[in-house]
């Protein structure tokens, strides 16, 4: 697989990053600048008399801390920018009903609000967002979607934030086929039906089919869900570890389902027979991979996220919206069991450089 491997996956509903900088290439020199800026110690140029009101609706009640640490680290790099906010912060189960996500928006949506922070899994939820940017001047940040969706044209949300599932995906393509380098068997366990499993799952299913000796045996969708994971993963071994193709490795899309593939491969004592990934790496994923549980993973650096939607307003609140690109996607680092502790201890310092201390602070938490 080539370095630039991004810029061969196409979708008809969106731009892949590669696709967009292309087309809008001013975007290029916009992208650059903003992430010195996310790179940087803040600047307090900001003095906003009247409070800014922001809306928060993400997927937030699960395993993975992901979305809890981008909300902290968001929070505590406003302050330092000297950004006066109100917060109003939803966190939702992860493939909640759309009908039950429209409710909540609905209610939550005041006239005052400036800033909505929001997601999008589904191209259902893309009615959702045109009504808010038709009917409304608040600016949408789109969280964990760096690919611009056609339909929107020239008019996109303010902001697209997250790290790049295609990016993301890629790097653990690699490793597996640096594992397996002849081929293997494996099987893939899904979330929701939706814009992350599209993009983790079905770009890994994609190239892996491309590539010789590698044979998809199963896959389920599990709801992004522990337990569901862990059914599905008994069912795989009941259904293929005694026939001639057992598994070499189980592909997880989330953090939640590489936890529940692990809870069912330790009960069957075949935690060491079958490799399983990370996504994301969380400290829940950091923490299976210093036991020697699971085996590799991608790892955000994740308050880039927060530091970028932070960053973003701050720039709109000093009349640069304009400066302002429309995706900004995080970096990612490939740690394995072999990763050497100090180095280790180094990516979770930067990922986590504002989210340690915030959630400390406000829940009490121990890292």
């Amino acid at each position: 697989m080539s370095a630039n491997a991004s810029a061969d996956v196409r979708f008809p509903e969106y731009w892949t990053i590669d696709e967009y900088l292309e087309v809008f290439p001013e975007q290029k020199t916009k992208s650059e600048a903003f992430n010195l800026r996310v790179q940087s110690q803040p600047k307090r140029l900001i003095n906003n008399d009247k409070p800014v009101n922001i809306l928060v609706i993400c997927p937030g009640l699960q395993i993975s801390d992901y979305w809890r640490r981008s909300i902290a680290a968001f929070e505590h790099r406003l302050k330092r920018l000297g950004v006066q906010y109100q917060l109003d912060k939803h966190f939702t189960k992860p493939g909640i009903d759309l009908n039950e996500q429209s409710k909540l928006l609905k209610q939550s949506l005041g006239d005052n609000t400036d800033y909505l922070l929001f997601t999008l899994d589904a191209l259902k939820h893309q009615k959702l967002i045109e009504q808010v940017m038709t009917q409304s001047q608040i600016k949408i940040i789109l969280q964990n979607i760096t690919t611009p969706l056609k339909a929107f044209g020239t008019q996109q949300p303010f902001l697209y934030v997250g790290f790049d599932h295609i990016i993301g995906t890629q790097l653990l393509i690699q490793e597996y086929q640096k594992r397996f380098p002849t081929g293997g068997n494996y099987a893939i366990l899904y979330g929701t039906q939706g814009y992350v499993s599209q993009m983790r799952g079905g770009v890994f299913e994609s190239f892996m089919n491309a590539s010789s000796g590698y044979q998809l045996q199963d896959s389920y969708y599990v709801n992004f869900d522990r337990a569901l994971a862990k059914a599905a993963t008994q069912q795989l071994i009941k259904d293929h570890q005694q026939d001639q193709s057992p598994l070499d490795f189980i592909y997880a899309t989330s953090t939640d389902i590489a936890l529940g593939t692990l809870d069912a491969l330790t009960e069957l004592g075949l935690e060491q027979n079958i490799t399983v990934n990370g996504w994301g790496g969380g400290s829940s994923e950091l923490n299976q991979l210093k036991a020697k549980s699971l085996d590799f993973t991608v790892m955000r650096m994740n308050d880039d996220n927060g530091v970028a939607m932070a960053e973003a307003i701050g720039m709109d609140l000093l009349g640069e919206t304009t400066q302002v690109p429309t995706i900004y996607s995080g970096s990612f680092r490939l740690v394995t069991q072999d990763t050497k502790p100090k180095q280790l201890q180094r990516f979770e310092e930067r990922a986590f450089r504002y989210s340690d201390h915030a959630m400390v602070e406000q829940h009490g938490l121990a890292k």
